[in-house]
C-alpha cells in the first residue's frame, strides 16, 4: 500500500474516532441538558475545537439525527416485535404509540425540533418523521379495517400527539400521573370502543 494510501486510511479512521467520540459526548450532554444545551458547550465539553464539531455536524439537527440512528434501531426492533406477536390490531396500535412516546422522549425538548422538522424537508430530522408517520398510518389503518380506531383518525394526527403527549408530560405542572393520563385522553379520541364498553 502506498504512503499517500496509508495516510488517507488514517485520516479517516480518526475522522471516524472524532465522529464516536463527539456522539457519545453529545449523547451524554443532551441527556444531562436537554437538547437546548450549547454546541459550543458540547465542543468544549468533547476537547475540539468548534469548526471540528461542525464539520461533522452542521446544525444540531445534523447532531439530534444522528444520535437518533441508533435509539432508531431500538425502535424499529419494538416495531418488528408488535408485528409479530400481537394479534389485536387496536392493541397493536396502543403498543406502537406507547413506543414512540418513549422514543420522543429520548432527551428533553426533543419534541420541538420533531415537530419543525414536519413543516419542511430541509431538515435532517424530516425522513426520520415521514418514516414514523408512515409506520403509525400502518398500524392505524389495520386498526381502521379491523373496526378498532375511527374511521377519520390520520396517522400524522396520532404521530403529532405523541410529540405533543410527550411535550406536556415534561411540564412544569405535570406530575407522575400525567403520561398515563395523557396517553389515555389520546387512546379514547382514536379507539372505537369495544361492544359493551361504555
Amino acid at each position: 500500500m502506498s504512503e499517500a494510501a496509508t495516510g488517507e486510511r488514517r485520516q479517516r479512521a480518526d475522522k471516524q474516532r472524532n465522529r464516536t467520540h463527539i456522539l457519545e459526548v453529545a449523547e451524554r450532554f443532551f441527556a444531562e441538558q436537554g437538547i437546548t444545551g450549547s454546541m459550543d458547550a458540547i465542543a468544549k465539553r468533547a476537547g475540539i475545537g468548534p469548526g471540528t464539531l461542525y464539520r461533522h455536524f452542521p446544525n444540531r439537527e445534523a447532531l439530534l439525527a444522528a444520535l437518533l440512528q441508533a435509539r432508531d434501531e431500538e425502535l424499529e426492533a419494538r416495531r418488528e416485535a408488535i408485528r409479530g406477536e400481537v394479534t389485536d390490531s387496536r392493541a397493536a396500535l396502543a403498543q406502537w404509540l406507547r413506543a414512540l412516546g418513549e422514543w420522543v422522549t429520548a432527551f428533553d425538548g426533543l419534541p420541538e425540533p420533531l415537530r419543525a422538522a414536519l413543516t419542511g424537508d430541509t431538515s435532517p430530522l424530516a425522513l426520520t418523521c415521514q418514516s414514523l408517520i408512515t409506520t403509525t398510518e400502518e398500524f392505524l389503518q389495520a386498526a381502521q379495517r379491523d373496526g378498532g380506531a375511527k374511521p377519520w383518525v390520520r396517522g400524522r394526527d396520532l404521530f403529532l400527539s405523541t410529540l405533543a403527549t410527550a411535550w406536556a408530560s415534561g411540564a412544569v405542572l405535570a406530575d407522575a400521573s400525567s403520561l398515563d393520563a395523557l396517553d389515555s385522553l389520546v387512546r379514547t379520541g382514536w379507539e372505537t370502543p369495544e361492544a359493551g364498553d361504555a
